[in-house]
């Protein structure tokens, strides 16, 4: 909870304001899970997320527009199958709060979350400045963000499925890389442009 919490602050995820007069304020909640690890290789790590209680958002005043694209499981599979057919390298990778990257454009405020409430400011509450788990529109915001920075980077979107990205490198040679939730999939024929592309 201490590295979560410290991951936010410095991501300057919300800003501490006085409670605004008719004002809804979003509440939040811990979420604790154990990942089991491989055994004798990787120990079990426990996790915790913040979570913005986003069901108590309203239409219109908190969000205008959720929908976020998803990969399409025969897009999967088709890259799947070129990895194959042509001898690709391939890598999965998540992204480390992935949904934090999103900014909003709504103002929301959040209750400060619990064991975590500053002293002398306990009727403060949180400006959110970047999206957060839970929030209804995080998901669409995410994608926003990636999709803008994808194209900025020279990769061109798919007019077939908006989450396949392909970027030409040299000759004949390309990258591909598939998004899904906080998570992608990258293959090309050189693992140096797989790491490349992930840093």
């Amino acid at each position: 909870m201490n590295e979560k919490t410290e991951s936010l602050q410095n991501n300057h995820t919300w800003q501490l304001v006085e409670k605004p007069k008719n004002q809804k304020i979003v509440g939040c909640k811990w979420v604790f899970k154990r990942n089991e690890g491989i055994l004798g290789i990787e120990d079990a790590r426990f996790k915790a997320h913040l979570v913005a209680k986003g069901y108590a958002q309203k239409e219109v005043v908190d969000f205008n527009e959720v929908f976020s694209p998803v990969v399409k499981h025969s897009s999967i599979r088709v890259l799947l199958a070129m990895v194959a057919l042509f001898d690709l390298e391939s890598k999965q990778l998540d992204v480390k709060t992935a949904f934090l990257y999103g900014e909003l454009e709504k103002q929301i405020y959040m209750h400060q979350p619990k064991g975590f409430i500053i002293l002398g400011k306990e009727n403060h509450v949180c400006l959110l400045k970047k999206s957060l788990y839970g929030l209804k529109q995080s998901p669409r915001q995410w994608y926003k963000r990636f999709d803008v920075f994808m194209i900025g980077n020279g990769y061109h979107r798919s007019e077939y499925n908006n989450c396949v990205y392909h970027k030409e490198l040299f000759g004949d040679s390309f990258i591909y890389l598939l998004l899904y939730d906080d998570g992608m999939l990258i293959a090309c024929k050189n693992m140096i442009e797989i790491n490349r592309s992930k840093t």
